[in-house]
């Protein structure tokens, strides 16, 4: 083997991809000294997706000083290579920044604008907002104010509105953001389909993670319900059913509302950023892989996302796993050329969570020890 790229996704609650990645190139040197390895770890736009960028990209580490979910003072940072920057919403507005405090009725997105707006006005004219791991659901009406999207309520008084006050929201006005925003290109990272509202939207879905009761995800989605009508009639469109509307509290409709941003796939972003196909060019193997690869897999999450584009260029995909669940077997239709699961036992996942290196080494070293009796043939 001359050349492997390695883009794995993360084993949630296991392994990071990074992490997927040194213990994938170890093995790989071992067997194969001399050969050219390449590491991509991937993040679906939730928490870590900046620290898989700065690898990936070799992106420079910008900090900055914004708000939280509570409004409390937040040290983040993004990453930015030439002119784009990669955010995480997490960052200001992740499930773990509340900790036993979690109430999405009045948490707010408005430090994810801060940093959007450093970014901006610091010569960033492409930003990649990953969307997923929020505490939140005020649909980023926080993250408009932040970039000056002005809401007022009946009587004409300006707020800042959060899950439970989208309801007041009577006029829109988003002729100052558009202006900071008019040379810029936003893309928000999403690799979900639900709907704005709704038994699948945002409130439904998501709330109940967040600390919703059953009182208040009613709530919260009949003032989504609202705050879609006034969208409708304030910028005259509808974005509820847009794939990806219900992503990060309804923070998915909201990019596009208010923003004038797009919602696009989390590994074709990344697959665009790091070129792929310049990428694998002459490579004899990617490994790739994410904790379970099943039916859910083949709408288009990385191991789908990787092994399609690869097969245009008829470069092998392994797919390293940790389970395979329901018609996993379909990934072969996509370009996948072989799944192996890491579990070397049949125990249970609070046991076998903890064995997860050990177990993703053994594999891969099976798997490099069959490759290489295969090419002495």
């Amino acid at each position: 083997m001359n050349k492997c790229v390695i883009i794995p996704d993360s084993f949630k609650g296991t392994l990071s991809s990074i992490k997927i990645c040194e213990i994938i190139a170890s093995k790989v040197k071992d067997f194969y000294p001399e050969c050219e390895i390449i590491q991509v770890p991937v993040a679906d736009g939730g928490e870590g997706t900046v620290d898989c960028f700065l690898q990936a990209l070799k992106a420079e580490k910008v900090k900055v000083c914004v708000t939280g979910p509570y409004n409390e003072a937040l040290d983040c940072y993004y990453a930015r290579k030439g002119n784009t920057a990669i955010i995480e919403m997490a960052q200001a507005a992740g499930l773990p920044l509340v900790e036993n405090r979690k109430n999405p009725a009045i948490t707010t997105t408005y430090g994810v604008g801060l940093i959007i707006k450093h970014a901006i006005e610091n010569g960033c004219t492409e930003i990649i907002l990953g969307l997923g791991g929020s505490c939140t659901n005020d649909a980023g009406v926080g993250a408009a104010c932040a970039l000056g999207v002005k809401f007022y309520d009946k009587e004409g008084n300006a707020f800042l509105p959060t899950g439970n006050t989208l309801c007041k929201i009577s006029t829109i006005d988003i002729s100052k953001a558009r202006k900071l925003l008019k040379n810029c290109s936003l893309t928000a990272m999403c690799d979900i389909d639900n709907p704005m509202y709704g038994k699948n939207g945002a409130a439904y879905v998501f709330a109940p993670q967040k600390g919703a009761n059953a009182e208040m995800v009613a709530e919260l989605d009949q003032n989504l319900r609202l705050l879609s009508m006034s969208i409708i009639d304030n910028l005259g469109i509808d974005v509820s059913a847009i794939p990806g509307a219900g992503a990060a509290g309804a923070m998915g409709a909201g990019v596009v509302a208010f923003l004038g941003g797009s919602l696009k796939s989390g590994i074709n972003t990344v697959l665009d950023l790091i070129q792929f196909e310049n990428l694998i060019e002459n490579a004899d193997m990617i490994f790739t892989g994410e904790g379970k690869i099943d039916s859910q897999s083949l709408r288009g999450k990385a191991v789908i996302g990787i092994a399609r584009r690869a097969a245009k260029k008829n470069v092998p995909v392994i797919a390293i796993v940790g389970s395979i669940g329901e018609d996993a077997e379909k990934a072969y239709d996509y370009g996948v050329s072989a799944i192996f699961s890491i579990n070397r036992e049949p125990v249970d996942f609070e046991i076998s969570r903890y064995q997860c290196e050990e177990n993703l080494s053994a594999t891969i070293d099976s798997l490099l020890r069959f490759h290489k009796i295969c090419q002495r043939k």
